[in-house]
C-alpha cells in the first residue's frame, strides 16, 4: 500500500502518518511543496522513533510519484466524492492520495488520468472534514483490513 500525501501543510499529522506507515508496512510518499520542513521538531515528535522503519519518498511533482508504481490502482480520497469507503473493495497493492489539510485535493488533480476512483469518508452532513492523520489512518486500516492485514502479526 503507498500513502500519497498531496503538498501536506501541518507537521504533526504526517509525523502521525510516519507511525502509521511503520505499523501497517505502507510506504510514504510526499509531494511538494512541503508546509514543513523535514526536520521539523514537531513532525519528529509526532513520529517518535518510526522515522527509520517507514522511509519516506519525496517527490516533485504528482506525475513523477505515480510513474514509481506505473501498474497500481490510484484512489483518491475527497469529501466531494459520492463514493463511500466501503463500497471500495481493492485487493493487492495500490496508491491512496489525500490532499493538504486547509484545501483537499484541487479539481485538477481529481481529474488526473491516473486516479481509477475517488472515495470519500462518511460524515454527519454537518461535518466538514477530519484530521488528515486520522483519515489516512482509517482508510490505511479499513483497506489493509479487506485484506486479511497481509504481513502483520
Amino acid at each position: 500500500m503507498h500513502v500519497v500525501l498531496f503538498q501536506p501543510e501541518i507537521p504533526g499529522n504526517t509525523g502521525n502518518i510516519i507511525r502509521l506507515c511503520a505499523n501497517t508496512g505502507a510506504q510514504l510518499h510526499l509531494i511538494e511543496p512541503l508546509g514543513f520542513t523535514m526536520d521539523d521538531k514537531r513532525l519528529r515528535r509526532a513520529g517518535l522513533d518510526y522515522h527509520e522503519w517507514a522511509p519516506v519518498q519525496r517527490w516533485a511533482d504528482l506525475d513523477t510519484c505515480l510513474s514509481s508504481c506505473p501498474d497500481l490502482a490510484v484512489y483518491a480520497l475527497s469529501t466531494r466524492s459520492s463514493m463511500n469507503l466501503d463500497q471500495a473493495k481493492v485487493g493487492g497493492d495500490m496508491v491512496l492520495l489525500f490532499g493538504p489539510e486547509t484545501r483537499g485535493l484541487p479539481p485538477e488533480v481529481l481529474q488526473h488520468p491516473r486516479i481509477t476512483h475517488s472515495l470519500r469518508l462518511p460524515m454527519r452532513p454537518e461535518s466538514r472534514s477530519l484530521n488528515l492523520s486520522n483519515a489516512v489512518a482509517v482508510v490505511v486500516y479499513e483497506l489493509w483490513r479487506q485484506q486479511g492485514y497481509p504481513g502483520s502479526v
